[in-house]
Protein backbone atom coordinates (compact mmCIF):
# COMPACT_ATOMS: atom_id res chain seq x y z
CA UNK A 1 0.00 0.00 0.00
CA UNK A 2 1.43 3.22 -0.95
CA UNK A 3 0.67 6.74 0.48
CA UNK A 4 1.50 10.28 -0.22
CA UNK A 5 4.94 11.38 1.35
CA UNK A 6 4.16 14.61 4.27
CA UNK A 7 5.04 18.62 3.00
CA UNK A 8 8.27 20.15 4.23
CA UNK A 9 5.81 22.11 6.66
CA UNK A 10 3.94 19.27 7.90
CA UNK A 11 7.41 16.91 8.36
CA UNK A 12 8.82 19.62 10.49
CA UNK A 13 5.39 20.10 12.85
CA UNK A 14 5.80 16.64 13.55
CA UNK A 15 9.52 16.92 14.05
CA UNK A 16 8.65 19.62 16.53
CA UNK A 17 5.97 17.92 18.61
CA UNK A 18 7.77 14.83 18.47
CA UNK A 19 11.03 16.53 20.55
CA UNK A 20 7.65 18.15 22.80
CA UNK A 21 5.75 14.88 23.32
CA UNK A 22 5.30 14.45 26.52
CA UNK A 23 2.67 10.90 25.71
CA UNK A 24 3.89 7.38 24.77
CA UNK A 25 1.49 6.51 22.61
CA UNK A 26 1.28 9.74 20.76
CA UNK A 27 5.33 10.02 20.37
CA UNK A 28 5.27 6.33 19.36
CA UNK A 29 2.66 7.39 16.48
CA UNK A 30 4.48 10.23 15.23
CA UNK A 31 7.59 8.42 15.39
CA UNK A 32 5.98 5.94 12.93
CA UNK A 33 4.61 8.34 10.50
CA UNK A 34 8.13 10.48 10.47
CA UNK A 35 9.70 6.89 9.94
CA UNK A 36 7.39 5.84 6.95
CA UNK A 37 7.80 9.03 5.86
CA UNK A 38 11.83 8.82 5.55
CA UNK A 39 11.65 5.79 3.25
CA UNK A 40 11.32 2.89 6.02
CA UNK A 41 8.91 -0.05 5.46
CA UNK A 42 5.54 -0.40 7.26
CA UNK A 43 6.89 -3.50 8.21
CA UNK A 44 10.35 -2.81 9.79
CA UNK A 45 8.58 0.33 11.78
CA UNK A 46 5.81 -2.08 12.76
CA UNK A 47 8.23 -4.45 14.13
CA UNK A 48 10.48 -1.57 15.49
CA UNK A 49 7.25 -0.27 17.50
CA UNK A 50 5.83 -3.48 18.26
CA UNK A 51 2.44 -2.87 16.75
CA UNK A 52 0.39 -3.80 13.97
CA UNK A 53 1.29 -2.63 10.05
CA UNK A 54 -2.52 -1.69 10.22
CA UNK A 55 -1.68 0.44 12.74
CA UNK A 56 0.92 2.31 11.13
CA UNK A 57 -1.25 2.83 8.34
CA UNK A 58 -4.02 3.99 9.77
CA UNK A 59 -1.42 6.91 11.42
CA UNK A 60 -0.48 7.64 8.14
CA UNK A 61 -4.00 7.91 6.35
CA UNK A 62 -4.72 10.35 9.98
CA UNK A 63 -1.70 12.84 9.42
CA UNK A 64 -2.02 12.79 6.29
CA UNK A 65 -5.94 13.63 5.57
CA UNK A 66 -5.87 16.11 8.56
CA UNK A 67 -3.62 19.17 8.41
CA UNK A 68 -3.53 19.22 12.21
CA UNK A 69 -0.55 17.44 13.43
CA UNK A 70 -2.56 16.76 16.70
CA UNK A 71 -4.71 14.39 15.25
CA UNK A 72 -1.94 11.84 16.36
CA UNK A 73 -3.30 12.26 19.90
CA UNK A 74 -5.47 10.25 21.98
CA UNK A 75 -8.88 11.33 21.81
CA UNK A 76 -10.35 12.50 25.39
CA UNK A 77 -11.98 9.21 26.75
CA UNK A 78 -14.97 9.63 29.99
CA UNK A 79 -13.62 6.63 32.03
CA UNK A 80 -15.41 5.85 35.36
CA UNK A 81 -16.58 9.08 37.42
CA UNK A 82 -14.96 9.27 40.32
CA UNK A 83 -16.61 8.56 43.28
CA UNK A 84 -15.35 10.34 45.57
CA UNK A 85 -17.00 13.70 44.78
CA UNK A 86 -17.77 17.37 46.44
CA UNK A 87 -19.13 15.49 49.97
CA UNK A 88 -16.17 13.18 50.11
CA UNK A 89 -13.42 16.52 49.51
CA UNK A 90 -15.41 18.62 52.21
CA UNK A 91 -16.26 15.68 55.15
CA UNK A 92 -12.62 14.16 55.12
CA UNK A 93 -11.00 17.40 56.23
CA UNK A 94 -13.80 18.08 58.92
CA UNK A 95 -12.98 14.50 60.17
CA UNK A 96 -9.29 15.05 60.74
CA UNK A 97 -10.21 18.23 62.50
CA UNK A 98 -12.18 16.36 65.21
CA UNK A 99 -10.93 13.33 67.10
CA UNK A 100 -12.31 10.00 65.94
CA UNK A 101 -13.04 9.63 70.78
CA UNK A 102 -15.55 12.07 69.79
CA UNK A 103 -17.06 9.34 67.71
CA UNK A 104 -17.05 6.48 69.46
CA UNK A 105 -13.34 5.07 68.18
CA UNK A 106 -11.43 4.04 71.06
CA UNK A 107 -8.54 5.70 69.30
CA UNK A 108 -6.55 8.79 69.59
CA UNK A 109 -5.41 9.14 65.75
CA UNK A 110 -7.31 8.45 62.47
CA UNK A 111 -6.12 5.53 61.00
CA UNK A 112 -7.30 4.65 57.28
CA UNK A 113 -9.94 2.00 57.89
CA UNK A 114 -11.46 4.68 60.84
CA UNK A 115 -11.65 7.17 58.52
CA UNK A 116 -13.08 4.95 55.67
CA UNK A 117 -15.92 3.52 58.55
CA UNK A 118 -16.66 7.02 59.54
CA UNK A 119 -16.87 7.99 55.80
CA UNK A 120 -19.75 5.16 55.00
CA UNK A 121 -21.60 6.32 58.08
CA UNK A 122 -22.13 9.79 57.13
CA UNK A 123 -22.26 9.47 53.56
CA UNK A 124 -23.59 5.66 53.13
CA UNK A 125 -20.79 5.17 50.22
CA UNK A 126 -17.72 2.62 50.71
CA UNK A 127 -14.86 4.42 50.06
CA UNK A 128 -11.82 2.66 49.33
CA UNK A 129 -8.73 2.83 51.39
CA UNK A 130 -6.63 3.88 48.13
CA UNK A 131 -9.27 6.88 47.59
CA UNK A 132 -8.98 7.94 50.85
CA UNK A 133 -5.08 8.08 50.96
CA UNK A 134 -5.57 9.99 47.81
CA UNK A 135 -7.89 12.45 49.18
CA UNK A 136 -5.08 12.89 52.55
CA UNK A 137 -2.73 13.22 49.85
CA UNK A 138 -4.78 16.25 48.10
CA UNK A 139 -5.30 17.44 51.39
CA UNK A 140 -1.38 17.93 51.79
CA UNK A 141 -2.49 16.04 54.95
CA UNK A 142 1.05 13.72 56.11
CA UNK A 143 1.03 11.77 59.66
CA UNK A 144 3.59 9.65 61.22
CA UNK A 145 2.84 6.71 63.22
CA UNK A 146 2.00 8.00 67.34
CA UNK A 147 5.07 7.07 69.34
CA UNK A 148 4.00 5.88 72.77
CA UNK A 149 5.44 7.15 75.52
CA UNK A 150 5.95 4.55 78.64
CA UNK A 151 5.20 5.77 82.35
CA UNK A 152 8.45 6.30 83.97
CA UNK A 153 8.92 3.86 86.32
CA UNK A 154 9.15 4.28 90.27
CA UNK A 155 11.49 1.60 91.00
CA UNK A 156 13.85 3.30 88.23
CA UNK A 157 15.54 4.80 91.01
CA UNK A 158 16.64 1.65 92.79
CA UNK A 159 17.44 -0.06 89.35
CA UNK A 160 20.33 2.68 88.07
CA UNK A 161 23.79 1.53 88.83
CA UNK A 162 24.51 5.29 90.47
CA UNK A 163 22.20 4.96 92.92
CA UNK A 164 22.43 7.18 95.86
CA UNK A 165 22.76 3.77 98.25
CA UNK A 166 26.09 2.71 99.34
CA UNK A 167 27.88 0.24 97.40
CA UNK A 168 29.60 -1.52 100.15
CA UNK A 169 26.44 -1.92 102.23
CA UNK A 170 25.79 -4.89 99.41
CA UNK A 171 29.31 -6.30 98.88
CA UNK A 172 29.73 -6.63 102.92
CA UNK A 173 26.68 -8.95 103.08
CA UNK A 174 27.89 -11.55 100.85
CA UNK A 175 29.06 -14.54 102.84
CA UNK A 176 32.92 -15.38 102.17
CA UNK A 177 34.12 -18.08 99.79
CA UNK A 178 32.63 -19.63 96.67
CA UNK A 179 28.54 -19.20 96.16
Amino acid sequence: MSYKKLGANKRQRMRNQLQHARDARQYRRLLAVLECDRGKSVNDVADLLGVTRQSIYNWIARAADRNDVATLGDAPRSGRPAKAGYVFDTLLPILLMLSPEQFGYPATYWTIPLLQDQLWQNTGEEYSASTVRRGLKRLNYVWKRPRYVLVPDPQQEKKTPNSPHPVWLAKAQRPAGRG
